[in-house]
């Protein structure tokens, strides 16, 4: 009985290993996808004019404190007691402002990022899903992440992706 038991265990290995060996299994690199995609360009544009302008409002934000600065400094001697307390604080007080400036400047620069990128990964992410299915791939593995697999046997399905996605082939 034991030894029917261990056979059909065997047997049972032996027939999932060979269908599991039968099984597509795919590579992509899908940074590279990504930065070829159209609309990443769009994004990396649309980024820029977002930084831009945020970087001419601390700029304006840098000019007033500079011009307030060497009037003080310039005048500084003249000033009473309350004057220069006065004086004094509105320029703390301006460099406060320029500070929480910049720390909320970073915080919307991620938040826009995150919003412009999220549309494209989408895409990019479903034509992958559509190549994978569409021709059988088991598993398609990123190939920029840290696990470590053989590329040579896996299909490389980014030229599939990037037919879906309408992106012309790159020469290498």
């Amino acid at each position: 009985m034991k030894k029917a038991i261990k056979l059909t265990l065997a047997a049972a290995l032996l027939l999932s290993a060979s269908s599991l060996s039968a099984q597509k299994l795919g590579r992509i690199n899908s940074q590279e996808i990504l930065l070829a995609m159209p609309e990443s360009k769009e994004m990396e544009t649309n980024m820029q004019a977002f930084v831009k302008d945020l970087q001419d409002n601390l700029e304006t934000i840098a000019v007033e404190f500079n011009q307030k600065y060497l009037d003080f400094q310039k005048n500084v001697e003249s000033y009473s007691d309350s004057v220069r307390q006065l004086k004094s604080k509105e320029l703390q007080e301006l460099q406060n402002r320029r500070e929480e400036f910049e720390q909320i400047a970073q915080q919307d620069i991620q938040k826009k990022q995150q919003e412009l990128m999220t549309p494209i990964i989408e895409k990019a992410k479903a034509a992958i899903d559509k190549v994978a299915k569409e021709n059988g791939y088991l598993v398609v593995f990123e190939t920029n992440s840290l696990a470590s697999f053989d590329e040579a046997a896996l299909t490389d399905i980014a030229p599939q992706v990037r037919k879906e996605l309408g992106i012309a082939e790159t020469a290498e």
